[in-house]
C-alpha cells in the first residue's frame, strides 16, 4: 500500500473547468409533465440530478499532509509517515477502525522532538500529544520500531474495559503474518515515554542549570528535570504485548522494555495495563513519581516491573505471573525478577535533591516458577533488592511453587540492597511469603541493623511465611483465599496511607477473596487466560 494524497475536487471546482474549455456548456433538466394536482390541473417535477457516490473516507492518521494508507481495512504508515527519522510535531489520534482493522508500522513512532539541552535546544513544554481512542490497535513489523515520547509530549491511551487498546506485534494477525510463526517477544521496540522528573542519574546542579539530559536505554533519546510532577500522558485500559529487545550495543541493561518510564511525573498515571510476554522488563522505572494501578505483567522475560533511579510514586493492585511460553513447540520458562527493585544510580552530596527509590506499593501478587528464564538462565525470584532500595510494601502475596530444583528463595539481597533494611527504610506490612524452602532466611547472617532475615520479613508478626505448600488461592488460581487456615494475618487497610490515590482493602494479595464481578477481577482473569494459552 502506498500513502495517498488528501485532496477534494468539489462540483463547482469541476463546472469551472468545464467553463474555462471554451464556448457556453448549458445544461438543460429533462422535465416530465405526470403529476396532478388537487384542482385536476397538472404540474411539472424537475428529476435531480444524478448523485455521484461520495469516495470511502479514509479513516487512517494524518500529520505534515502525510496519511496513512487505507485498503478498506487496515491503515499502513509507511517510513515517510514514522521512522527513526520523523518526529511528529503535531497533535495525531489513532481511531479505532472497524471490522476489526489495525494501524500498521513499519518504523518508530516517535512523538515530539527530543531535545538535549546542553546542544542549545529547548525542550517543547507545548508539544504534540497523541491520542489513541479506545479499541484501536497499533501494530508493529520491526523489532526496531519504538513507541517514543519526547520531553514535553504525551500520549495519551485511554480505552474502556469494553474497548481496551493494544500496542502489539504485527504477526499476530496472520494476514501480515509473513513468516507464519506468529508473534512472540521482541517482535517490536515497546513504549518509551521520557519526562521531566527527577532521576539521580542527573546531579542536583545539572538539574538546576537545565542540563539533565539522561540517555535512555536502548535507543537513544533524552530524559530528566526537576518536575516530579511532570504530565507526559497517561494510559488506561492497554495491552502492550510481545515487546522489548535483548542487550543492544551497549551490552547488558541496554535493552528495550515494554513500557519504559523515564523520570516520568505524577501528572502521568498508569491503570488497567496488561504487558505480556516482553523480551525484557515489563515496566521499568527510572526516578520520576508516575503512579500504577490495576497492572498484570505475565510472562515477562526479565522483571516484570524494575525499579530505578530514584522512583517516588505510588501502587496499588499488581499482579505478576511468570510462566512458560511455546517457541517452535517447545515450552521455555520466562520471567526473572517479580520486582528487581533498586534505588540509586548514584548518591552522595552531588545528588542530595534526588533521593533513592522509595514508593509505597499495596495489594501485589507474585507467582514464581523453578525454572529458568529461556533469555539468561536466570532464575525466577519475587523480589530482588539492591541499590539501597527502600520502600512500604503492603499486603503482598509471594509464591514459589512446591519444587526446588533451581532456586527456592522468594527474596534475594545484594550487599548494597541491604542498606535499606539497615537504615529502616525497607519494610513489608501485613504480607505472606508462601515459599518451599526459603534458603535466604535460613541464613544466620545479620543486617547491619542486627536482624536475622527472618526477623526482617517477619515485622513483628506483621507478616507470615508459610512454605511453599500452603493453601493460598482460591480455585481460581490467583485471587487470594482469605479463608484458607494456613493464612493467619489479617490484610493492612490502607487507611493511614495517601487516600487519595490507595483504595481500602481487607485481603491481602492483588485480588480479593470474594470478587469475582469487578473490572479488576476479569481484567486478571483475562489476562491469565491469554497467558496460559499463548
Amino acid at each position: 500500500m502506498k500513502l495517498q494524497a488528501i485532496f477534494r475536487i468539489t462540483a463547482v471546482a469541476s463546472a469551472l473547468v468545464l467553463a474555462g474549455c471554451g464556448g457556453d456548456i448549458q445544461i438543460t433538466p429533462t422535465v416530465n409533465d405526470n403529476s396532478t394536482n388537487n384542482s385536476g390541473n397538472t404540474s411539472t417535477v424537475t428529476n435531480p440530478a444524478p448523485v455521484t457516490p461520495p469516495a470511502a473516507v479514509n479513516p487512517c492518521a494524518e500529520h505534515s499532509g502525510v496519511q496513512g494508507a487505507y485498503d478498506g481495512r487496515d491503515c499502513e504508515y509507511n517510513l515517510e509517515f514514522a521512522s527513526r527519522n520523523v518526529e511528529i510535531v503535531e497533535d495525531v489520534t489513532f481511531a479505532e477502525l472497524p471490522d476489526g482493522g489495525v494501524h500498521v508500522f513499519d518504523g518508530a513512532l516517535l512523538i515530539g522532538r527530543d531535545c538535549d539541552t546542553s546542544t542549545g535546544c529547548s525542550i517543547n513544554q507545548d508539544g504534540p500529544e497523541v491520542t489513541v481512542e479506545p479499541g484501536a490497535t497499533l501494530a508493529f513489523t520491526s523489532g526496531e520500531a519504538i513507541v517514543r515520547v519526547a520531553r514535553g509530549a504525551k500520549l495519551t491511551a485511554i480505552g474502556t474495559f469494553a474497548k481496551p487498546i493494544s500496542f502489539t506485534s504485527a504477526n499476530a494477525f496472520t494476514r501480515f503474518d509473513v513468516v507464519g510463526n506468529g508473534p512472540r517477544f521482541a517482535d517490536w521496540g515497546g513504549i518509551i515515554v521520557n519526562g521531566q522528573g527527577i532521576t539521580n542519574q542527573c546531579t542536583d546542579a545539572q538539574r538546576t542549570a537545565n542540563t539533565c539530559n539522561r540517555a535512555s536505554e536502548g535507543i537513544v533519546s533524552h530524559f530528566g528535570g526537576n518536575n516530579n510532577a511532570d504530565d507526559s500522558g497517561s494510559m488506561r485500559y492497554v495491552k502492550i504485548w510481545y515487546a522489548g529487545s535483548g542487550p543492544r550495543a551497549g551490552g547488558d541493561g541496554d535493552d528495550l522494555n515494554s513500557l519504559t518510564l523515564n523520570a516520568v511525573g505524577s501528572g502521568s498515571s498508569y491503570e488497567f495495563i496488561h504487558v505480556h510476554q516482553g523480551y525484557d522488563d515489563g515496566i521499568e522505572f527510572f526516578g520520576g513519581a508516575a503512579n500504577l494501578k490495576h497492572i498484570v505483567v505475565t510472562d515477562t522475560q526479565d522483571d516484570s516491573i524494575d525499579i530505578d533511579s530514584g522512583w517516588q510514586g505510588n501502587a496499588q493492585f499488581l499482579f505478576i505471573k511468570h510462566g512458560t511460553v511455546d517457541i517452535d513447540g517447545t515450552d521455555v520458562f520466562m520471567g526473572n525478577g517479580g520486582f528487581e527493585a533498586d534505588g540509586e544510580s548514584n548518591s552522595g552530596a552531588a545528588y542530595s535533591q534526588a533521593p533513592a527509590s522509595r514508593p509505597t506499593i499495596a495489594n501485589v501478587t507474585v507467582i514464581t516458577t523453578d525454572g529458568l528464564s529461556t533469555r539468561d538462565n536466570a532464575k525466577s525470584i519475587a523480589m530482588k533488592f539492591d541499590d539501597n532500595f527502600q520502600g512500604q510494601l503492603y499486603n503482598f502475596v509471594l509464591v514459589k511453587e512446591d519444587v526446588a530444583t533451581n532456586d527456592s528463595r522468594c527474596v534475594s539481597f545484594t550487599s548494597d540492597g541491604e542498606k535499606g533494611v539497615a537504615e529502616g527504610d525497607l519494610d513489608f506490612f501485613n504480607s505472606v511469603m508462601a515459599c518451599v524452602a526459603e534458603n535466604e532466611f535460613a541464613s544466620a547472617a545479620l543486617f547491619a541493623n542486627g536482624e536475622t532475615r527472618q526477623q526482617w520479613f517477619d515485622n513483628a508478626g506483621s507478616n507470615e511465611r508459610i512454605g511453599g505448600n500452603a493453601t493460598v488461592f482460591n480455585a481460581d488460581g490467583f485471587s487470594t483465599n482469605m479463608l484458607s487456615p494456613d493464612i493467619t494475618i489479617s490484610a493492612n487497610d490502607l487507611s493511614t496511607l495517601d487516600t487519595s490515590f490507595f483504595d481500602t482493602v481487607n485481603f491481602v494479595g492483588a485480588l480479593s477473596n470474594s470478587d469475582t464481578s469487578s473490572e479488576w477481577y476479569r481484567w486478571v482473569q483475562t489476562a491469565v487466560a491469554a497467558a496460559e494459552q499463548d
